[in-house]
């Protein structure tokens, strides 16, 4: 089993402690809302979980315990004290990991104290870990907010409608009369009204009995017509 701390920024500074902690204590909470109701008392709503905290303590031993059986990489106490204190008035994130368990997380030091003990340069730590979670507050440029400005959209003229309107053929009603109405007192003009309506005009001929219209002579009450522009 190793102990190690990383700079999460660098990836580079690694500190790797020369000897096991005696014990590694990990804390998990709730975290939790409190509402008071009337008549009912207090009730408290879980509101997901708070940081975890990690602490453990332990020894850096001296140059006299520097070959013993416990400690894998020695490294002066001193040396130790100097770099986890450093860390500590950064506030570095660091990457703790501790092998063959499931801790392996990003904190920062909250708490450390180191004191002498036992001679031989001996030195007895305490650190205390809370886990970092990273929170990224966004520019405006970062976000890319853009200011919408209003705009004035031309919108093109209404086309003009294709047609006057319609006329019901009424009795006595020939095509040249019907120009007159609508084309200012011009009667030649009839023949858009017979070239818009052909269909209707030589099928309403046909079911009263005529082969055709004679191109538009014969018209009949209640026939509908469109009179184009």
């Amino acid at each position: 089993m190793d102990v190690s701390l990383t700079e999460v920024e660098n990836g580079k500074s690694k500190f790797i402690f020369p000897s096991l902690p005696e014990e590694v204590s990990g804390r998990n909470r709730t975290n939790y809302q409190s509402y008071d109701i009337l008549s009912y008392g207090e009730v408290k709503i879980p509101k997901g979980m708070k940081l975890t905290e990690i602490s453990f303590e332990g020894i850096f031993f001296g140059e006299a315990k520097k070959n013993e059986s416990i400690v894998k990489q020695w490294i002066k106490p001193a040396e130790c004290e100097k770099i986890l204190k450093n860390w500590q008035e950064k506030g570095t994130v660091l990457r703790l990991m501790v092998t063959e368990t499931n801790i392996n997380i990003d904190v920062t030091i909250s708490d450390f104290e180191c004191t002498d003990y036992g001679g031989y340069g001996n030195k007895k730590y305490s650190l205390e870990f809370v886990q970092y979670r990273s929170l990224k507050v966004y520019t405006t440029d970062e976000l890319k907010i853009v200011k919408f400005v209003k705009k004035t959209v031309t919108r093109p003229a209404a086309a003009a409608p294709k047609n006057k309107g319609s006329y019901t053929v009424k009795s006595g009603d020939n095509l040249w009369s019907i120009a007159r109405k609508f084309y200012g007192g011009s009667g030649s003009t009839w023949t858009k009204i017979y070239s818009a309506n052909k269909s209707t005009i030589e099928s309403t001929a046909r079911r009263y009995g005529r082969s055709s219209s004679d191109n538009g002579h014969w018209i009949y009450p209640g026939t509908v017509l469109v009179i184009p522009n």
